[in-house]
């Protein structure tokens, strides 16, 4: 064999090593980065005008795409409290029975609340903190200095949970749309 043809060889050898290693890595990823439901997200996304990126990272974070997923007092894909999904019903202009568990249900009223935080806040960050955090938490640090220097936007979000919360939603928005875009 001569010395070309082996080198020729050991090349090949390793295009389909990194090949492998590059595909593994993609499908780990997507693994890792789940896309389900996406006609509703896509359908609700629309809907509120929010990216579907954003729905999906914000579902991965709160359920990992589990529609029977309960934290506390939440639930489903989204993570609704009754409450919510009560808010969301009557802004709706829904009067019969509806099952905020159902993962269509659950992303429409989880797309329109985020629309909504959206609207009063005026910022995606600002936002998602009240979504994990809640919204009397929000404005009671928008009007504190310790975290908003301008009422508006917050510099720190004093709690932690709500802070990696924020940051978690990010970072998988910022995958969503490297992976799908």
């Amino acid at each position: 064999m001569s010395k070309i043809f082996k080198a020729f060889l050991v090349l090949l050898a390793i295009f389909v090593a990194v090949l492998g290693i590059l595909g593994g890595y993609q499908t780990s990823q997507k693994f890792k980065y789940p896309v389900a439901y996406a006609d509703y997200i896509v359908k609700y996304s629309k809907a509120n005008d929010l990216d579907p990126f954003l729905v999906m990272a914000v579902i991965k974070v709160e359920s990992n795409f589990v529609p029977e997923a309960h934290s506390g007092v939440a639930g489903g894909l989204m993570q609704l409290t009754e409450e919510t999904a009560e808010w969301n019903a009557k802004e709706l202009g829904i009067t019969t029975e509806y099952d905020y568990m159902d993962p269509e249900t659950n992303i429409r009223f989880g797309c329109h609340y985020l629309r909504h935080l959206i609207d009063v806040y005026g910022n995606i960050d600002t936002a998602l903190a009240a979504y994990n955090g809640g919204m009397g938490n929000v404005y009671s640090w928008l009007n504190d200095s310790r975290y908003s220097d301008d009422g508006v936007t917050l510099k720190y979000i004093p709690f932690s949970e709500t802070r990696n919360y924020v940051v978690k939603v990010n970072s998988s928005w910022e995958h969503y749309k490297e992976m799908y875009q």
